[in-house]
């Protein structure tokens, strides 16, 4: 195993301590015996730029490089005369010149922080740009390379050293000057081409590292289609003959949810890695036969929980873990209207898992990537009431109760003439509110307008940045090839399957509080 050695002052940097350690490596601060250095501080030993002169492979990330700024040699040993540093502000980064591999699976529209930057007066030819980002109208380097030295100027705040987009970036600068190399690309077997489909070939096609190899459905209209958008994938009618293709790595089961864990499982059995649709399955014993198969064969598990990268959701998470709202303590959020449920199988319970699986595969999921404290207890209430030819029901409201008091609170609606806010947040230092958009045909498909309310009753408007394109697939081919972590963890899905399992009985029981099954 690689061992990194870490050396900092900063205490938001064992965040990215514990992300390198996520990504199989092993990470202390002993610098003797490491196969390489991470130098992560304000006031840095100046010994250990002599280390990284001899050959070490080092990153120097942070405020490390504007600290040594006037070391004698710095200049020689990075290639690079440091000039002056700006407020904290938005930084975008883009690949430079010399980015190469690293500019695979990283989106201009992803790589976005707010830091403080440290300019550079100038760059030897012999030094590589690896990423830039503007400044004052000029295109300043961020990660550069000389040598067996990269930089990475950015990391000065906790909210950056804190952001997954950061550490994903140490991680792959770290992998660069180790000289380690992405494994062969990976085959992806799409299992069902229904509405999704065409969003899983159009990411698969464009992430660096996947390559779509077939495609299966019994639907011969839907498998037209199919080769239509992918000719050089591979079409199959049976699954039997897209899990015995030996040009396969991963499986997208794109089925029913209620054949979810069915097809996941003969999938792993297989020896195929496997990405499930939301909801990842209906109970928790079924998440845990897939869980236990997939650590058993060692191949990944996860679930497609793309509304993770909703631009506004991850507006407001932004907003919730800047500490403006202070301690969190309620949280709302709605999605509806008065109208006619969809007459597909999502409108049938038996196929569905219900209202609840339904957008509650949605909204719970961001309740519980927020609030990750344990769950007390959950309970839930249902109507019946006007649209008798469908099974799912017409109003459901769900509260979950943690431990340490917080309470979540989802309401789905087909019987809401008047919508709630999509979102409604309570902290100890002010509130959020997230708005639907009223001149949007369909509202749940575009991002809520966020506003911020301040203790003394001031509001601020949010901005909302683009969704980043295709997120979890580069994740998924960052986790495949690299190594990395994902955000969307197979106990993660687990947990948000137990609350829906949980008030799914408390339906049943006319709102009973019930606690989460297998726990």
């Amino acid at each position: 195993m690689t061992r990194v050695a870490l050396v900092s002052d900063l205490p938001a940097a064992s965040a990215v301590a514990d992300y390198l350690r996520r990504c199989g490596l092993a990470v202390d601060d002993r610098v003797a015996g490491a196969d390489a250095l991470v130098v992560l501080a304000e006031h840095p030993d100046p010994a250990l730029l002599d280390l990284a002169g001899a050959g070490l492979p080092t990153m120097l990330a942070g405020p490390t490089v504007h600290s040594w700024r006037l070391s004698t040699g710095i200049d020689q040993a990075l290639g690079l005369l440091p000039g002056r540093l700006t407020p904290a502000h938005e930084v975008r980064l883009r690949p430079g010149m010399a980015a190469g591999t690293l500019a695979d699976r990283l989106d201009d529209g992803a790589v976005l922080l707010n830091d403080r930057v440290l300019t550079v007066d100038k760059v030897s030819d012999d030094t590589a740009v690896l990423l830039t980002a503007s400044v004052g109208f000029a295109e300043q380097p961020i990660a550069t390379l000389r040598g067996s030295i990269v930089t990475l100027t950015l990391g000065w705040t906790p909210q950056t050293l804190t952001d997954p987009t950061y550490c994903r970036l140490v991680h792959r600068l770290l992998r660069l000057v180790l000289g380690h190399t992405d494994r062969s690309p990976v085959g992806v077997g799409l299992l069902g081409y229904g509405a999704i489909g065409t969003e899983h070939t159009t990411a698969v096609t464009a992430v660096a590292g996947l390559e779509l190899a077939a495609v299966c459905d019994g639907n011969p209209l839907r498998l037209d289609a199919a080769r239509t958008a992918s000719p050089q994938a591979r079409a199959y009618s049976a699954a039997e003959d897209l899990l015995a293709d030996p040009g396969v790595g991963l499986v997208v089961v794109s089925t029913p949810p209620n054949t979810h864990a069915d097809w996941a499982l003969r999938a792993l059995d297989a020896g195929k890695s496997v990405v499930v649709e939301k909801p990842f399955c209906l109970t928790v014993a079924e998440a845990d036969a897939l869980i236990g198969a997939a650590a058993e064969a060692n191949l990944t598990l996860a679930v497609y929980q793309n509304r993770r990268w909703d631009a506004d959701f991850l507006a407001l998470k932004r907003a919730w873990r800047s500490g403006m709202l202070g301690e969190v303590f309620h949280y709302e959020s709605f999605v509806g209207g008065y109208g006619h449920p969809c007459n597909f199988w999502h409108s049938h319970e038996p196929v569905s898992g219900g209202a609840i699986y339904d957008w509650g595969s949605h909204y719970l999921d961001w309740a519980l990537d927020l609030l990750p404290q344990a769950v007390e207890w959950v309970s839930a209430t249902a109507h019946k009431r006007v649209w008798h030819d469908v099974t799912n029901a017409d109003h459901t409201r769900l509260l979950i109760h943690f431990a340490d008091g917080v309470e979540a609170e989802f309401t789905h609606s087909d019987l809401a003439a008047a919508a709630k806010p999509k979102w409604y947040v309570l902290g100890t230092r002010g509130a959020l509110v997230g708005s639907w958009r009223s001149d949007q045909a369909v509202p749940a498909d575009h991002p809520a307008v966020l506003d911020a309310y301040a203790a003394d009753g001031s509001v601020t408007r949010l901005a909302v940045p683009p969704s980043p394109r295709h997120a979890f697939h580069r994740e998924l081919a960052d986790h495949l090839l690299a190594g990395a972590p994902m955000s969307v963890t197979p106990l993660g899905s687990r947990r948000n399957v137990a609350v829906m399992e949980a008030a799914t009985r408390s339906v049943r029981h006319g709102g009973r509080p019930e606690s989460l099954p297998g726990s």
